[in-house]
């Protein structure tokens, strides 16, 4: 899985239309800074590494995120012509930018040229054979030769959270339950949502919610009452209680969880 990712579709969730754009906001920046793009070029996300890029001219370009082997990370690195780059699983975190100088050509669809998983706008996910443009816009390089930022966890990760609207759903032993068990990280997760197995919570009361807006770090409680943490693809509207909204700063962890890896939550 490696889609064209950039800002996102920002400011149109009104209008039925996702934001989505890099799962790891951080990662994505830190790419386009070390190679001088102007902020929200468009760059590419590989999940679980298993990407072969060939390069049919010189570029530079930039990797960060997870730390995939096979290929320079955190660091501006010029690529001649005929280069062929393999991104081998990472060793921690799932989620790799690669930022081309000039950033990755495709058309805009409404204001952004990130892959939508949910709504299906955007470019199609990469396959096989397909070739990539690549822009003239940029500014000048940083002048930095390595950015000192820590690979993601590959332990247990602890998320801070604040109470979301709907914590009044949950008894006070599902909300103790949802702040001190371990979750694990489903294998049925993707940039919708992280899925988490565990205890499922305890509600304080049932029925039906009516639709409303979801944002991005929302943590909704489903019918099997284990947490599904929203990520980029996220939809606009939910009809599942949210115990809780990711902190800002927790998002990008997030993003970088992998299948079996610990999360706990924290206030």
């Amino acid at each position: 899985m490696a889609t064209i990712q950039d800002a996102g579709r920002v400011g149109q969730g009104a209008l039925g239309v996702p934001a989505s754009g890099a799962c790891d906001a951080t990662s994505y920046a830190l790419s386009n800074r070390l190679v001088g793009n102007h902020p929200g070029a468009a760059a590419l996300e590989i999940t679980f590494g298993g990407l072969v890029l060939h390069a049919d001219t010189d570029l530079t370009i930039a990797v960060t995120g997870a730390p995939c082997s096979g290929v320079p990370l955190n660091a501006p690195s010029f690529v001649r012509a005929g280069t062929v780059l393999r991104f081998g699983p990472p060793r921690s975190g799932l989620r790799t930018y690669v930022a081309v100088r000039g950033g990755i050509d495709v058309p805009p669809i409404l204001g952004s040229r990130s892959t939508d998983l949910l709504s299906g706008l955007g470019p199609a996910p990469l396959q096989a054979g397909t070739s990539l443009s690549v822009g003239r816009a940029f500014g000048p390089m940083p002048g930095v030769d390595l950015a000192p930022v820590a690979d993601p966890e590959a332990g247990p990760v602890s998320v801070r959270v604040t109470p979301g609207p709907r914590r009044d759903w949950f008894t006070d032993a599902g909300w103790t339950s949802f702040l001190s068990q371990r979750y694990a990280v489903s294998s049925n997760s993707n940039r919708v949502g992280v899925r988490l197995d565990g205890t499922p919570l305890e509600r304080s009361r049932d029925g039906e919610l009516s639709s409303e807006g979801m944002a991005l770090g929302a943590i909704q409680i489903p019918p099997s009452g284990l947490p599904v943490v929203f990520l980029a693809d996220h939809p606009v509207t939910g009809g599942y209680p949210v115990i809780a909204y990711v902190a800002q700063a927790s998002i990008p962890a997030c993003a970088q969880l992998r299948p079996g890896q610990g999360v706990t939550f924290s206030t």
